[in-house]
């Protein structure tokens, strides 16, 4: 069992690099790469630090859905990060470049629930019966650690390495939407840089949530109504570079737009 002043260091590290703006070392130096619950106790002393300032805890998003990634990070499992008030942009004012670390742009389904979720044994019925409606979004990862070197541990001590995202205007409710096959094209000035499709996340990103809706119970917070959640890539993402402008669509669901400072 790793002690928990390991983890309270763990902790430090990720959030010195975050307030600096100065990116820190893999994590996994003394956290190794096998204990996800320590991992996720780190996130949580960070979690906490974020609520005592003032963010407001307003959903959560997924990681890791790309079944190749997973392999690739040797698990059999996504992981998940807390998304608070202060991480959620807009699409008309530009994001400004200083907020972020070693940013990327992700297109994905945001879900919001309309009921709480504490049944232990949900199942796909009772998850789409609380879910009210679906949102293009886009997702701004960022990664406290350098150049991207993670494995499990490192990205879940690091909140899932998520930063910003941002919701396009247009609510679709789920009943007949097609969201496995449904297909995703992300642009950048104009320019084609990610496309995919539901099916890219965990085969679909129902599975992702429900995964989501099972685990939290498990870690003792339940799911809630009015929760925002971001259920994962569709497709590859991409970096985020000074004066960028993103335009994702998704086949039913809408387009969402994000723009970065020069």
């Amino acid at each position: 069992m790793i002690k928990a002043e390991v983890i309270t260091e763990v902790a430090d590290r990720i959030w010195k690099a975050s307030v600096e703006k100065n990116v820190c070392e893999p994590v996994r130096d003394v956290l190794g790469t096998e204990d996800i619950e320590a991992a996720y106790k780190a996130q949580q002393i960070n979690t906490d630090r974020n609520t005592e300032r003032g963010a407001r805890i307003i959903g959560r998003k997924i990681g890791l859905t790309s079944f190749a990634v997973q392999k690739q990070l040797g698990v059999d499992q996504p992981d998940f990060g807390v998304l608070t008030d202060k991480m959620q942009v807009d699409e008309i004012a530009p994001v400004p470049m200083s907020v972020l670390m070693q940013p990327k742009a992700e297109a994905e389904i945001a879900f919001y629930l309309s009921k709480d979720i504490e049944n232990e044994n949900v199942d796909i019925t009772e998850l789409i019966a609380s879910i009210s409606y679906a949102a293009p979004a886009i997702e701004i990862v960022g990664s406290r650690v350098r150049d991207w070197d993670i494995r499990i541990t490192d990205t879940i001590a690091d909140n899932a390495s998520a930063s910003h995202f941002v919701i396009g205007e247009n609510r679709v409710v789920i009943d007949g939407l097609d969201l496995e096959g449904c297909k995703m094209k992300m642009t950048r000035g104009g320019e084609v840089v990610s496309e995919g499709q539901g099916s890219a996340c965990m085969d679909n990103p129902l599975n992702a949530v429900l995964w989501l809706a099972k685990t939290m119970i498990k870690y003792g917070s339940p799911l809630k109504a009015g929760d925002v959640l971001l259920s994962g890539a569709l497709g590859p993402m991409v970096s985020v570079n000074p004066g960028d402008e993103f335009c994702a669509e998704i086949e039913g669901i809408g387009k969402v737009n994000v723009s970065f400072g020069k």
